[in-house]
């Protein structure tokens, strides 16, 4: 089966959940340091000959430590407990981790373009799943396992989706010349990429912006630039994300197409198996009646 390749998204880094570093024990004074997400201890040990002091300091979490990503992956797999098949969990769970160390940086902030682009992406990616049903409960899941809304994520996304079929390419670009909710959206990521606030730019990101320009049929390489500039993101770093992108995209077609070759292959082994079998049952009835006819 062909490889699935993956959105590889940059994530924050995690301290070791018990790390102790230590000074020499002949030293006067031994420094002992404990860390996880939970808690800091820090532990002084003065000695001498004579007497032994001991002085602790607990740094108890504020409550914006992250969680770790196993926890997120089990919040994901209690609320959908079904199971999926492996050509969607393979990606899915991949996914899930990469989203985790994005969504917990401290430089995250939700936007309406982010959600844009993870719902493109994951549409893109369970398009074909067997069940419709299941693949939004599957879309539930994921998000709230995150700590967010999914219902706002849909929201968002359809309302974007909505005003970029009512724009054109110089529209789109000038968004900050004009008024609206989705211009006032996108001077605010303006802005804060900008720097004058919390920003991080995300390959989600990317793919939102991709969607706004397929949508208002504005998909000029040269588009693309000037809606970076406005926006103050870097369309290096755009281009390179969207290869990813369609990369994946690509590799997840043939994944599946080799997938229903192997199932209708299957579907065609098993049918020739029964044929005989049911060659043979009625060979029985025929001799069944012809017995009791002859009697």
């Amino acid at each position: 089966m062909a490889t699935v390749a993956s959105l590889s998204i940059c994530g924050v880094t995690q301290s070791s959940p018990d790390r102790k570093i230590s000074l020499p024990s002949s030293d006067p004074y031994a420094f002992r340091v404990r860390t996880n997400f939970s808690f800091h201890s820090i532990t002084l040990r003065a000695s001498n000959s004579t007497s032994t002091s001991r002085f602790v300091v607990h740094c108890m979490s504020t409550g914006t430590d992250p969680p770790p990503v196993s926890e997120t992956k089990l919040k994901f797999l209690n609320a959908y407990k079904r199971p999926i098949p492996s050509i969607y969990n393979t990606v899915l769970q991949e996914l899930i981790v990469q989203q985790h160390l994005m969504r917990y940086k401290k430089t995250y902030r939700y936007d309406a373009v982010f959600a844009l682009g993870f719902v493109t992406v994951y549409d893109q990616l369970m398009e074909g799943y067997p069940s419709d049903d299941d693949r939004e409960a599957i879309f539930q899941a994921y998000v709230k396992a995150l700590n967010e809304d999914p219902q706002q994520y849909r929201a968002d996304a359809q309302r974007l989706e909505a005003w970029a079929r009512a724009q054109n390419a110089g529209s789109l670009v000038e968004f900050s010349s004009k008024a609206g909710e989705s211009e006032e959206i996108l001077k605010d990521i303006a802005e804060r990429a900008g720097g004058s606030g919390s920003f991080s730019y995300s390959r989600f990101f990317a793919v939102g912006l991709f969607r706004l320009l397929e949508l208002a049929n504005a998909t000029e390489p040269t588009v693309l630039e000037k809606l970076c500039a406005a926006l103050n993101i870097n369309k290096k770093s755009v281009d390179r994300d969207l290869d990813v992108y369609r990369n994946l995209l690509s590799k997840l077609v043939q994944a599946k197409e080799l997938l229903k070759e192997y199932v209708e292959r299957e579907k065609k082994k098993r049918e020739e198996r029964i044929e005989p079998q049911k060659a043979n049952e009625a060979v029985k009835i025929v001799l069944a009646e012809n017995q009791y006819a002859s009697k």
